[in-house]
């Protein structure tokens, strides 16, 4: 049997929920209901809920704590960034108030993951 060797960042439970939260993200992007095809605001809901994970998982390949801590910011934002895309489409009626929450309940998870990550490793430098 091949021992499978997992990248650092594979560890990570935050990580996991990120990806987790993305591809959740993307089932509702996929059934927006929209009469004109919106395809860029589509597109960079997508691109912001992905990011989620993939600062997530580049700021673990730096070679700094303070680089790490700052990709965590980064995927903060690209997190907070999602949440308003899909209240304004839920606004819209494009997706509903259910959907609309269900990923709010992820984004919750998350970003006080992110939050205890961020305060685990700035303390871990004093």
């Amino acid at each position: 049997m091949i021992d499978k060797k997992q990248f650092s960042f594979e560890d990570l439970n935050v990580w996991k929920k990120a990806v987790e939260f993305a591809e959740v993200v993307i089932d509702v992007s996929e059934n927006i209901n929209t009469s004109r095809k919106h395809y860029r605001l589509i597109e960079n809901l997508e691109a912001a809920a992905t990011s989620v994970a993939s600062n997530i998982a580049e700021g673990k390949g730096r070679y700094s704590k303070k680089e790490f801590i700052q990709f965590l910011y980064i995927a903060r934002g690209s997190l907070y960034e999602t949440i308003t895309q899909l209240t304004i489409f839920q606004g819209k009626n494009w997706i509903s108030e259910k959907q609309c929450n269900q990923v709010k309940g992820l984004a919750e998870e998350i970003n006080k993951m992110l939050s205890s990550l961020i305060v685990s490793i700035r303390d871990s430098m004093n």
